[in-house]
């Protein structure tokens, strides 16, 4: 037994112990022959490298896994109740509905991990007696702790953060979508550009956090303690006039839609240039709104998935958590544009065919691309300029004759063989 798990009051598997265990759970998950759910309660696992293994559903309650090495490993659903997972690697790990009840993540990396639904609230955890283990052991109650924490560009859509200690954590551009942080300290936490659309923050403390630029629709601040945060450009609810507007700005929609149907003999094209369209939600969702103007548009979290926005101006729009998935944007000018978490998948954003010789490729110079979803878009030709690319997922995409000069690309994912370069 090393000196860490007697201290700890743990258990240290060998190698080859913990891959059979490994291994069966993994068989159990696929369905193969000769699985068996792992059970690795009270195990240490500090320092250890389980990155892209599968432990769904599995049982680690109170285990240490203090500076491991997590990158993409799966923890949907697992127990992970007390654990102590101090300065982890959880980059990109998949802990969507995961019990984290007491756990502590101080100093861990959970940048761009998808913690969707995850339990983080306070829980009776287990202590083992540091020299006499687990024949002698104590019940503590602890809250979550993530303080110091990097949680930039993750999901916790709906996450359950009441009472969570998150004092200088780093929540930028991250999605808090309806999660519940009622009495969390997020003292000094970054919450720059964070989409906190439903958030329950009630009791929480966030005095001196920055909330520049961050989502904050639908979110009650009063009941929070926010004496020197910085909120310059959070974005709050549409207004009461803008939601008015929103019939108006529907009919002007329509009205395009039958202008592209009809080849200019029926409605008008629509100029949408700095309308806040937020109040429109899914109400675009497959319309046809070719070459519509939107610059500098509101279209934060819109869902246009399936919309034909072939040579839409959309300059400098902010179009964060917008869903545009299987949108046909060929030609589509970009440029400046913040897509900050949204959804691109399988969009179409290549050149649009104008005559014999002539074509508009799609333009996203200087867009801010951060963890975008474009798994599987078709950007063949796309102008990407002085985008930045940071966590932006590429997996499958097609980018051949793109151009990226003075791009941020270093932490893109898969855009190598997006290139064709690997």
């Amino acid at each position: 037994m090393t000196a860490t798990a007697a201290l700890s009051g743990r258990r240290r598997l060998s190698a080859g112990d913990l891959e059979m265990i490994l291994s069966a759970h993994e068989k159990l998950i696929a369905g193969r022959p000769g699985g068996k759910r792992a059970s690795l309660r009270f195990a240490d696992f500090s320092g250890m490298d389980l990155s892209g293994r599968n432990l769904s559903d599995a049982d680690l309650s109170a285990s240490v896994f203090e500076g491991a090495k997590l990158v993409g490993t799966n923890f949907t659903r697992a127990n992970l109740f007390g654990c102590d997972l101090r300065k982890a690697n959880l980059r990109r790990a998949i802990l969507v509905r995961a019990d984290m009840r007491g756990a502590c993540l101080s100093g861990a990396d959970l940048s761009e991990a998808d913690l969707t639904q995850a339990d983080f609230r306070e829980g009776q955890v287990a202590v083992p007696h540091p020299s006499r283990g687990l024949a002698s052991v104590r019940h503590e109650t602890r809250s979550g702790e993530m303080d110091h924490a990097n949680l930039a560009g993750a999901t916790l859509d709906g996450s359950q953060l009441d009472g969570v200690s998150a004092f200088a954590a780093d929540f930028s551009d991250c999605s808090l979508r309806g999660a519940k942080l009622s009495g969390a300290n997020l003292k000094e936490a970054n919450l720059s550009g964070a989409l906190l659309e439903g958030a329950e923050i009630g009791g929480a403390n966030l005095e001196g956090a920055n909330l520049t630029g961050a989502v904050l629709t639908g979110v009650n601040i009063a009941g929070a303690r926010m004496s020197g945060a910085k909120m310059g450009g959070s974005l709050s609810a549409p207004t009461p006039e803008v939601v008015a507007r929103a019939e108006q700005l529907f009919d002007m929609a329509a009205a395009h839609q039958a202008w592209c149907r009809t080849g200019g003999k029926e409605g008008a094209a629509a100029v949408l240039d700095g309308e806040d369209l937020r109040s429109l939600a899914g109400r675009l969702k497959g319309f046809r709104m070719t070459a519509i103007s939107a610059r500098n548009a509101c279209m934060v979290d819109l869902d246009l998935s399936g919309a034909q926005l072939q040579g839409a101006n959309l300059e400098g729009a902010d179009l964060r958590g917008a869903r545009l998935c299987d949108a046909d944007l060929r030609g589509a000018r970009l440029s400046g544009a913040n897509l900050t978490k949204a959804d691109l998948r399988s969009v179409i954003l290549g050149a649009l065919p104008l005559g014999p010789d002539r074509t508009a490729p799609g333009a996203l110079q200087q867009a801010r691309m951060r963890y975008v979803r474009a798994q599987a878009a078709d950007m063949t030709g796309a102008i990407l300029d002085g985008a930045d690319l940071a966590g932006c997922d590429l997996t499958g995409a097609r980018m051949k004759g793109a151009s990226l000069r003075g791009a941020e690309y270093a932490a893109a994912i898969g855009l190598d063989v997006a290139l064709g370069v690997a």
